[in-house]
């Protein structure tokens, strides 16, 4: 069975790996094809592959972590910040999944439309409301086509709004758990709460002699004049 350190290196190793991956499939965010190329396809497969191992190791180290006779606060905390790094890189995932996703809804929309226009203006120039040669009842089915694809598009892009809402509250959710997992944490390590409070303490006791002194500046020019 490998060790923690082990596991732990094959965890930094595959966050590397992720953070590349997630480099590279980014770059399909800023320029979108009309649908999904070979490339994004396979840098989608491997990110996803990434992201299960990186889950299957961390959960092989929680077994170690809990198998150990002595409890390590330290190890608790990597192990807590290897799931944490982990959430991060889903979600990121996640945004760039639905930001392509809404681009390119947008950009075949954008093209049928134009295409729409562009037949609308060709049977004008025709002096006709339909392509020559065309039965009303070809055209009305014609019509009717364009419409539904229009709905289709518009249901689409409500779709992919509604699931980007519900992961920016997962992303609430979850930055909500970190900060309760961190309070938790610092609590956990001796001296740290005396050590914020003596902080604090000194942080206030410099305002006050700033402001003492602010005072007695203040004080001296008037009495001065």
């Amino acid at each position: 069975m490998a060790t923690f350190s082990q596991l732990r290196a094959q965890l930094r190793s595959l966050e590397t790996d992720s953070q590349h991956l997630l480099s590279d499939f980014s770059s399909f965010a800023q320029s979108i094809s009309s649908s999904a190329t070979e490339e994004e396809l396979r840098l989608s497969k491997d990110i996803e592959e990434n992201l299960a191992k990186r889950e299957e190791t961390i959960a092989t180290l929680a077994r170690t972590v809990n198998s150990e006779d002595t409890p390590s606060i330290t190890k608790d905390h990597q192990l807590q910040r290897h799931k944490e790094t982990l959430a991060e890189n889903r979600a990121d995932y996640i945004r760039l999944i639905n930001s392509i996703k809404q681009e390119r809804v947008r950009t075949n929309l954008l093209s049928s439309v134009r295409t729409d226009i562009e037949l609308h203006r060709a049977r004008e120039s025709n002096g006709s409301g339909r392509e020559a040669g065309m039965s009303d009842s070809d055209y009305m089915i014609s019509e009717r086509n364009r419409i539904d694809n229009s709905h289709s598009m518009a249901d689409s892009i409500l779709a992919q709004a509604y699931e980007t809402r519900e992961e920016f509250a997962r992303q609430r959710q979850s930055l909500s758990n970190v900060q309760r997992r961190l309070q938790n944490t610092l609590g956990q390590v001796p001296g740290i709460n005396t050590l914020i409070s003596k902080v604090n303490t000194r942080k206030k006791r410099d305002s006050l002699i700033l402001a003492g002194i602010i005072t007695l500046c203040i004080l001296f020019l008037l009495f001065v004049r």
